[in-house]
């Protein structure tokens, strides 16, 4: 089963509401979005994958349009890819925010057998599409500096 357009684009004003702050995000946007991904998986039967572009794809295909989550580049350890759906997000700072958002795309990982990280968020100003790198569950993940990492140290440095 498809998950409908208008049902996935309906859910972003919520996503973003318990998400938004860190308080909030604890009581109800953490189990919300991964209540999110499971029904995610659950309706588009969401399998475990052998290889990093297998993983990739099989994200990719969770969503309503694969189009709106490009993959850009495919090697033997990590797939980066993009996030092209218009985030409320979008040009607010809140990268934390987004962090806590993308819970819906690490519950659905752990499912498929990947690893999942924002390297540029929409949240950033000027940012229009999330820069994203996936790789196999248990791979080294310390070259890969998520967003959230990157907009709170150079905060801290201003």
């Amino acid at each position: 089963m498809r998950v409908p357009s208008w049902l996935f684009s309906s859910l972003l004003p919520l996503s973003f509401w318990s998400t938004r702050d860190r308080a909030r995000s604890a009581l109800i946007g953490r189990p919300l979005m991964r209540t999110f991904g499971a029904a995610t998986l659950w309706l588009r039967a969401g399998r475990r994958q052998d290889s990093v572009e297998a993983i990739a794809k099989e994200w990719q295909r969770m969503f309503p349009d694969s189009s709106a989550h490009p993959l850009t580049r495919i090697d033997d350890e990590t797939i980066q890819g993009e996030i092209h759906v218009h985030c409320p997000y979008r040009g607010t700072g809140n990268v934390e925010g987004c962090y806590r958002m993308m819970e819906y795309d690490r519950r659905m990982m752990e499912r498929i057998g990947g690893e999942f990280v924002v390297l540029r968020s929409q949240a950033e100003p000027g940012v229009t599409s999330c820069q994203v790198a996936i790789r196999r569950a248990g791979a080294r993940m310390e070259d890969l500096v998520p967003a959230h990492v990157r907009a709170g140290a150079r905060d801290r440095d201003h």
